[in-house]
């Protein structure tokens, strides 16, 4: 008989790393991982990309600025309750304006292969 699976918060397992981000998976299989996300205040991620993922984002808490393009010059802003999606190989960067209260993210990626692929730039 199918279950429904609870992960509670206390029982996420680590991610991918990536400088300035902490990634917690709650699920995971060939094609879709589930995760929270997190970063301090102010803080400043290193550039990466998803691979062959496409990522959809819901910002629970704090206010995220997402950058990408060439050399960074473009962004998004996301503040709590906005969802947002980034493209499979987007090069982009988290950063955390806000050197008062740190941002969570619940992300989900969708696709197969490596999830997180670090980069030294856009």
């Amino acid at each position: 008989m199918p279950r429904i699976e609870v992960v509670h918060g206390t029982d996420l397992k680590a991610g991918d790393v990536t400088d300035g981000i902490r990634r917690d998976k709650a699920f995971e299989t060939d094609t879709v991982l589930v995760s929270q996300t997190r970063l301090d205040r102010g803080a400043i991620s290193g550039w990466h990309h998803h691979g062959t993922h496409d990522l959809y984002g819901f910002v629970v808490s704090g206010r995220l600025r997402l950058e990408y393009g060439p050399n960074g010059t473009e962004a998004a802003a996301v503040s709590p309750g906005d969802f947002f999606h980034v493209p499979r190989g987007l090069v982009h960067r988290d950063v955390n304006p806000d050197p008062a209260h740190g941002v969570v993210v619940v992300s989900i990626l969708v696709g197969s292969g490596v999830p997180v692929v670090n980069v030294e730039s856009p």
